[in-house]
């Protein structure tokens, strides 16, 4: 009876998830099939999936709304470099939490947390104002610095940091290793796990950042990928096959990211959270 009953459950939880997953993929297979249609097969009802006639005009189509591959080009350097970069500021700041003893350490590490507490609209404002006053709208450094420091990112490498023996850096240290070369040396390899999670996470934040690069630029040669695909969305009427054939191509270099991180993702998402 109990291998019965077990048998079951381990049908029924197969099954859920396939339910689960196809509810998930529903929506890209949807979209890519909406991306090959004309403008009123998309919207005929009742709606069929795969498209009468499949129109690949409508990615060439959608350069005629804006430059699309200065966006892409854009919007790729901008992901790139920030996620570099929030990497590097996030690594070292989580191996100071982690490893480096000083007075008022968790107390000025709780207070760092508490900045995710303040949405980023709040910010938006000031942030502007300061970076206008440094002559950095409508200017690379200006999309780029804002996504540089992530408390969030700090917090999950310092959780997986936590999980690296003291005595590794102890031994480093006595045979004279500086704090710097313990870093890069024992510190970084053996947190690519959490590093290639935080990659994904903020490449995807920086790829599909929209609010910053609305207020940050307003030279068209400067524009990201999602300020281009708004432009898509008319006031009176939209054309969603060109919209569709958009988000395609929005979303392939994010699948991308996650195909080269994925095989250290699950394993660092697991790694970074069970100790605190």
């Amino acid at each position: 009876m109990t291998d019965k009953f077990a048998v079951f459950k381990n049908l029924l939880s197969h099954l859920i998830l396939i339910l689960a997953a196809i509810v998930l993929v529903f929506p890209f297979i949807w979209m890519l099939s909406g991306s090959f249609k004309d403008s009123l097969e998309v919207v005929r009802m009742p709606p069929n999936l795969i498209p009468e006639t499949f129109l690949f005009s409508n990615y060439v189509e959608i350069t005629k709304y804006f430059p699309i591959y200065r966006f892409l080009g854009n919007s790729v350097f901008v992901a790139i470099v920030t996620t570099l970069a929030q990497m590097a500021a996030c690594a070292m700041g989580a191996f100071v939490f982690a490893k480096i003893q000083f007075r008022g350490r968790e107390t000025l590490f709780g207070l760092y947390l508490i900045t995710m507490m303040i949405p980023m609209q709040v910010t938006l404002t000031p942030l502007f104002i300061v970076f206008q006053k440094l002559n950095l709208i409508n200017t690379y450094p200006g999309l780029i610095l804002p996504g540089i420091f992530s408390a969030y990112g700090t917090f999950l490498l310092r959780q997986h940091m936590m999980t690296i023996p003291d005595p590794l850096i102890e031994a480093a240290r006595m045979d004279g290793a500086s704090y710097a070369r313990v870093f890069a040396q024992i510190i970084i390899p053996l947190s690519k796990p959490a590093l290639a999670t935080l990659s994904i996470f903020a490449f995807m934040a920086s790829w599909n950042n929209f609010l910053w690069p609305l207020i940050a630029t307003s030279d068209k040669e400067l524009m990201t990928l999602p300020i281009g695909l708004s432009k898509l969305t008319g006031r009176w009427a939209t054309e969603w096959n060109i919209l569709m054939a958009g988000n395609v191509i929005s979303f392939v270099p994010i699948f991308i990211v996650f195909l080269f991180a994925s095989r250290y993702f699950i394993k660092g998402m697991t790694m970074s959270g069970v100790k605190g």
